[in-house]
């Protein structure tokens, strides 16, 4: 009995360690991604139309650069058992960049591209490792609520980031203390991350080099292995593509909210951040109930019910025309939009062979980074492009029944904005249909050991 609880115990505090750092991760999601650099990068570094098309350009480099390197990355954890020491590297890429961004001001575009392209890159890339620590911290039957819980503790730790940051912004005037923000937030992400470097215990790699071996023939060996076998994990590549097109939907909304919000409806500083402390609240339940939903239904069913609410959401962003509605939008968003993230990142923990989830989870990023790629870059380009066709156009521009918003950026621009909404109701939409032909419960079976 003694010993049972001390491996209780010892489970508990490995699932804390992981869940802690998912705070410092989501705090700099909330303010660097969300709340803060997305609007003061497109606003203030460049400002009109080009912001948009250069804040997607930047993302979807970063995203690109973390899919070609990610796969090969994950191998490596899997096989020497690295995969702390792989979080650890891209945690510290991510954190320095984040706080260098203080010295990005007016005109800065070369310098606030590069360093947040790094800070997107250590962030993103350090993503694989962290979700590949998530079966040594779950059994298969609670992965999925542990994924939920972890996404809902992060949640809740980027709403403090982000009530420190609005009363800087609040008592303080000034862009200094916008970017001062910024390394508040990156010192937040290394504290909160440290427990885990420190005291977490990973498992050991599969095997050790042989004579005549090197780490990366071992992994382009693995890599090649990977793909002739894959034909034997049809399931999980139906699920990756169907993750592919809706997860361009969900990082589209999520890279282009404080932009949009601040174009459509001159939305200042400190009620951006005030939005995104309403999604951020709305996502902590929606992670939890994601979850919930996972362990006692299925991934799939749950991923089925919150992607209807984004399609839902995303419909109501098209159409909204006042500051309120935006905001109650925002709150409907938030519980999909997590809940979406959590149970993707659970299903492939759940649909990945044992013993290779690294490698798997590798194949994951490279799906939710490619579409990050073109996610992003799309929207930045079709927001720019449209708002040009629309300045054009002069007072005689015009989209449906849409007319100028009081306060907000010039009309082009506006309409531009509305335009690039339709791309992001697409993928959703295509993702989920996709989405319905993976049979999850088949993939499962495939994994349990036959009885004699």
């Amino acid at each position: 009995m003694h010993s049972e609880s001390k491996l209780t115990k010892t489970a508990s505090k490995r699932r804390w360690l992981w869940y802690l750092y998912d705070v410092g991760n989501s705090a700099y999601a909330a303010v660097v991604i969300l709340a803060i650099y997305a609007a003061y990068f497109k606003g203030h570094v460049v400002g009109g139309a080009e912001g948009s098309r250069l804040w997607g350009i930047s993302v979807g480099i970063a995203m690109l650069v973390v899919a070609v390197i990610s796969p090969i990355l994950g191998v490596i954890a899997d096989y020497t058992g690295q995969k702390k020491r792989m979080l650890i590297y891209f945690t510290i890429l991510a954190v320095t960049a984040t706080g260098t961004l203080f010295f990005v001001q007016k005109g800065d575009v070369l310098l606030g591209m590069v360093v947040f392209i790094l800070a997107e890159i250590g962030y993103r890339g350090g993503q694989v490792f962290y979700n590949s620590l998530l079966p040594e911290v779950a059994n298969r039957e609670e992965i999925g609520r542990v994924s939920g819980n972890g996404w809902a503790i992060g949640l809740l730790g980027g709403i403090v980031c982000l009530l420190i940051v609005l009363v800087l912004v609040t008592v303080y005037e000034g862009t200094w203390i916008v970017r001062f923000s910024l390394v508040i937030t990156a010192v937040y992400f290394a504290a909160f991350a440290a427990p885990l470097f420190i005291w977490f215990q990973e498992r050991d790699g599969d095997s050790q080099l042989k004579p005549g071996e090197n780490i990366i023939s071992i992994a382009f060996q693995r890599l090649r292995h990977t793909i002739s076998t894959v034909k034997d994990y049809r399931e999980f590549i139906k699920y990756i593509i169907a993750f592919l097109i809706y997860n361009d939907g969900i990082l589209m909304a999520i890279n282009f909210a404080a932009i949009f919000g601040a174009v459509m409806f001159g939305l200042d500083q400190q009620q951006i951040i005030i939005f995104m402390i309403i999604i951020q609240f709305t996502s902590v339940i929606g992670a939890y109930v994601s979850g919930w939903i996972a362990d006692q239904r299925s991934g799939k069913a749950s991923l089925v019910v919150f992607l209807l609410l984004m399609i839902a959401a995303v419909v109501g962003l098209f159409v909204v025309e006042s500051v309120t509605g935006f905001y109650i939008v925002g709150g409907v968003a938030g519980l999909a939009l997590s809940s979406v993230q959590a149970v993707s990142r659970a299903m492939v923990g759940a649909l990945s062979p044992p013993g290779r989830s690294a490698e798997f989870y590798g194949f994951f990023a490279v799906a939710g980074r490619t579409s990050s790629f073109i996610g992003p870059t799309i929207y930045g380009i079709v927001a720019a492009e449209a708002a040009l066709f629309f300045e054009a156009q002069g007072n005689q521009a015009s989209f449906l029944w849409f007319r100028f918003l009081p306060g907000g950026a010039p009309y082009a621009e506006q309409l531009g904005q509305r335009v690039a909404i339709l791309p992001v109701i697409l993928f959703l939409v295509v993702g989920l249909i996709m989405l319905l032909g993976v049979n999850e419960k088949a993939a499962r079976n495939q994994f349990v050991e036959p009885t004699s």
